[in-house]
């Protein structure tokens, strides 16, 4: 374990914290950086460890939003409270279909879609949907204006939505929000159940990496995944008000223009890089 390696655990869990609540893919930006910087370790303990630091963003969000998330705060009058384990309870529908999903094709997504080539046309076809989906969008009202009034069908839709988010690049922010918002979720509204669907669905996949790799970990290893865990945190909490800020006065376009910038310039590195082979 060197000062190098800390250094490029750090820029990992600020690349991770900011870019995993933003509609633009964490799974771009850090196999990007990847490149740029390669840590010095394994392959098998590097996809747990960019996995887990994801826990660092989760924990942030629970933070923020700990009163809205919480059915046993005694401030809360009773109704209060049962809407928030009714929210728990849409939150555990919408999470179903990609739970299922990424637990049996887990292994298979890694091994044939973690690359290049799939990281940037995802990339680039959702910048393109985002766009879209704001333009058809620009002169209706959501019909869904408040985070109580998404019913149990809508919430488990949405998840399907986040079925997309197992394809690298996609985002899984990325996909629940254009799904909320084209059933009618006013965009802060979409933003915020896509977070919060974020907390059983990033903690169950750490867990299911922490399982695959067996443990063992060497005592650089868990320096790493804690570091790179508490850099995320600290750094989410910037990111989650940044954009639920930005939604007051502003659209998803300049998320979208970004993501096919970002897309472009994977798709050439990766055709260079095939070239070069």
């Amino acid at each position: 374990m060197s000062i190098i390696e800390i250094l490029k655990v750090i820029v990992f869990g600020i690349v991770e914290g900011f870019t995993e609540w933003l509609p633009i893919s964490s799974t771009a930006h850090l196999m990007i950086l990847d490149e740029i910087i390669r840590l010095d370790v394994s392959p098998e303990f590097k996809n747990v460890f960019i996995t887990v630091i994801q826990v660092g963003a989760v924990i942030a969000l629970i933070v923020l939003y700990f009163r809205k998330l919480n059915p046993f705060d005694s401030k809360k009058k009773p109704e209060q409270k049962k809407a928030t384990w009714r929210l728990w309870l849409k939150i555990a529908i919408a999470t179903v279909p990609a739970a299922i999903l990424g637990f049996l094709a887990d292994d298979w997504i890694s091994e044939r879609m973690e690359n290049g080539l799939v990281i940037s046309i995802t990339l680039i076809l959702f910048g393109i949907a985002f766009l879209v989906v704001e333009r058809v969008n620009r002169y209706k009202q959501p019909t869904i204006m408040r985070l109580g009034k998404i019913d149990y069908m809508t919430a488990f839709y949405i998840g399907l939505f986040q079925v997309l988010a197992l394809i690298p690049g996609t985002s899984r922010s990325g996909a629940t929000i254009l799904g909320a918002m084209l059933l009618g979720c006013a965009r802060p509204i979409a933003a915020e159940f896509s977070f919060f669907l974020g907390i059983p669905t990033i903690l169950g996949a750490g867990l299911l990496r922490l399982v695959k790799y067996g443990g063992g970990f060497s005592s650089a290893e868990v320096v790493y995944m804690i570091l790179g865990c508490v850099v995320a945190f600290f750094v989410s909490l910037y990111s989650i008000k940044f954009l639920m800020s930005w939604l007051k006065k502003n659209n998803f376009n300049i998320f979208g223009y970004y993501r096919i910038v970002i897309g472009i310039i994977i798709l050439i590195w990766y055709i260079i890089s095939s070239l070069l082979k």
